[in-house]
């Protein structure tokens, strides 16, 4: 049986269940008090309460419900919110009336479930990077979305910056010119012996309380597991690894700024090299995406070496565009970081270099005033589901030890 065939499997069981639910949407919601949002959250793990965090900085937003299948998580959940009500099943909150929206913070597996669910419940949905475990999952989330009236976003934090504002005025502005290639990187290190993402497994995560068969959402029953219930990034079942923890904010940056289809097709190589602690998924990655009109993108990652930082950049005939996160300089040895452009003198011998200076707009802000507007939120469905694609595609190049092409997985290059 083919991974692919696999996964069409796993979603289908996935998509009954939220079909029984059915989508008849309705049109309008009534907001709380004084245009007072209402959240929910399913998934206030570590990454959900980080969110938490960031939707209560905004004015007039409030959560209501939580939903985690660890108890832990609900009094977790309850310092930041203590009038919330909490569930272990998603579907109780899901009912609530007084739900205006939904934060899907849930592990990677999880997400097309609960995005399905949330949409059939006729609630609007923030739902964190990457979108979907899967290229069928995206399929069906993206229909989903654009069958409902609901406003959805998704957590592509960088969709919100002024540096994609800058990049594209000048990629408008012609100032980069042909562009054939385009350069990503994610570097990370860790002391040896305490390898990148492995949290420690706390004393109260039991078979008791946890609904263990909940979190595996489909896949193969095994005995409980607390390690891969709370380090579920390290194994392909839950997650995408590095390419949808990381490299999906950065396609998605490059997707968004030149306007970018799927790709045609993905090649990835790399492995377990760092640290071999019994992770699946790779912690060293080189990815080459190939896109139509004679464009080529890499990315590339290490857990072991930071030096580099985060960055991409964008290689024209004229210029190039340069996005820095926390690179170290080789001269100073400072940390840099910030958007520049810088003139190639053979075809722009009168350019300057430039420096970005749009400030970056509060992505969860963003969100809560579309629920209250209904406009598009800056991290559309669209670039969710792009950028989801291309990261599955390069994930199974991987695992398949081949090239993948949009081809052969009978989709078709559209935005």
């Amino acid at each position: 049986m083919t991974h692919k065939t696999i996964e069409r499997r796993q979603f289908l069981k996935q998509a009954a269940a939220s079909a029984a639910i059915g989508l008849a949407l309705p049109g309008g919601r009534v907001l709380g008090a004084n245009d007072r949002v209402r959240l929910g959250i399913i998934g206030p793990g570590a990454r959900g309460q980080e969110l938490m965090k960031e939707f209560l900085k905004v004015a007039d937003v409030e959560f209501v419900a939580a939903a985690d299948v660890f108890t832990r998580r609900h009094e977790e959940a309850k310092k930041l919110a203590p009038a919330a009500k909490t569930f272990d099943d998603h579907r109780r909150l899901l009912d609530l009336k007084d739900v205006d929206a939904v934060i899907v913070a849930t592990p990677l597996h999880c997400h097309s479930r609960h995005f399905l669910d949330t949409l059939a419940a006729g609630k609007d949905l923030y739902c964190e990077k990457t979108m979907t475990w899967s290229i069928a999952e995206a399929e069906a989330c993206v229909e989903a979305a654009k069958k409902s009236n609901r406003v959805v976003g998704v957590g592509l934090q960088h969709q919100s910056s002024g540096e994609l504002a800058d990049a594209k005025q000048w990629l408008k502005d012609g100032l980069a010119g042909k562009i054939t290639s385009v350069e990503s990187w994610m570097s990370r290190n860790t002391p040896r012996g305490k390898a990148q993402w492995v949290r420690q497994v706390p004393s109260d995560c039991t078979e008791a309380n946890v609904r263990w068969d909940a979190f595996l959402n489909g896949r193969p029953r095994r005995p409980f597991d607390g390690n891969q219930f709370i380090n579920w990034r390290l194994f392909w079942d839950f997650s995408g690894g590095n390419v949808t923890e990381n490299m999906v904010h950065q396609i998605a940056f490059v997707m968004r700024a030149l306007d970018l289809p799927l790709p045609t097709s993905a090649y990835m190589s790399g492995g377990v090299f760092s640290e071999k602690d019994g992770r699946e998924v790779p912690d060293t990655i080189a990815v080459t995406l190939d896109f139509p009109n004679d464009l080529v993108v890499t990315w590339q990652s290490t857990f072991s070496n930071k030096y580099y930082g985060i960055g991409d950049r964008i290689l024209g005939s004229h210029g190039t565009i340069e996005r820095l996160m926390g690179a170290t300089d080789m001269v100073t040895g400072k940390s840099q970081s910030g958007l520049r452009y810088y003139p190639e003198k053979d075809n722009r011998s009168n350019g300057v270099a430039l420096e970005g200076q749009t400030k970056d707009l509060n992505h969860y802000a963003n969100f809560v005033e579309c629920v209250r507007s209904r406009k598009v939120p800056n991290a559309p469905v669209d670039i969710g589901y792009r950028s989801a694609v291309a990261g599955h595609m390069a994930n199974m190049s991987y695992r398949q030890k081949q090239r993948v092409t949009l081809e052969s997985l009978g989709l078709t290059a559209r935005k």
